[in-house]
């Protein structure tokens, strides 16, 4: 696999919501969210990509998705919303306060743009490259995908949390950008491992490389 890449200036690494309120104790945790750390701060510091996207939820107060927006409605109770299935979660990253900061423990620094997604009240945003469907039907995109188009970019790679939430959406949504897609498995984490085969049966179903960055060959982690 790695003989086949393109040239690292053509690789990006995008880093999903790596912010307080997805760490162990925070409103919405990922479970062991924090053991990825350092795997993550090792890929945006190795050299290996040319271009490194970070994502930051950025909700308004009473947004859509809060179960505390849908009165006798409770956190992880499943409701239809614009003709979707949608998830209510726990009030979460409600911008300019402290679980919506992206984790200082990581260097962002290294990142070249940061995308920040869900700041529509009445839409949620799980991909770093489409809000989810909205009231007028659509998928609003957020522009990340013309900016690697603009800089020549032809692969992606999704870390980050959650791993059945915003970084598979991310990956099923750069696919169908067009860019060849990894998923980093170890460098990401689930709200719940419950979810993780059907995950994984997702990404097989969509033909992302499924990628352990330890063996090249197992998705455990």
């Amino acid at each position: 696999m790695p003989g086949n890449r393109p040239p690292i200036d053509e690789r990006a690494l995008i880093v999903v919501d790596m912010q307080g309120d997805f760490m162990p104790g925070g409103a919405l945790p990922c479970v062991r969210g924090n053991e990825i750390l350092d795997g993550i701060q090792a890929a945006m510091s190795s050299g290996e990509y040319g271009h490194i996207v970070a994502t930051q939820d950025w909700h308004p107060a009473g947004h859509i998705s809060f179960a505390s927006s849908h009165g006798h409605h409770q956190p992880f109770e499943v409701i239809e919303l614009y003709g979707e299935p949608q998830t209510l979660w726990p009030d979460h990253c409600v911008r300019a306060t402290s679980g919506a900061v992206l984790d200082t423990r990581l260097d962002w620094s290294l990142a070249n743009i940061i995308i920040r997604k869900g700041s529509d009240p009445r839409v949620d945003s799980y991909s770093a490259f489409r809000d989810n469907l909205g009231p007028k039907g659509t998928r609003p995109s957020t522009g990340l995908a013309g900016w690697l188009d603009e800089r020549g970019v032809t692969e992606v790679s999704v870390c980050g949390l959650a791993r059945e939430v915003c970084v598979l959406w991310t990956a099923e949504d750069a696919l169908k950008a067009g860019f060849t897609t990894r998923f980093l498995w170890p460098l990401t984490r689930p709200v719940s491992f419950d979810s993780d085969a059907a995950t994984y049966q997702r990404l097989e179903h969509c033909g992302i490389a499924i990628v352990d960055t330890a063996s090249m060959d197992s998705p455990d982690a």
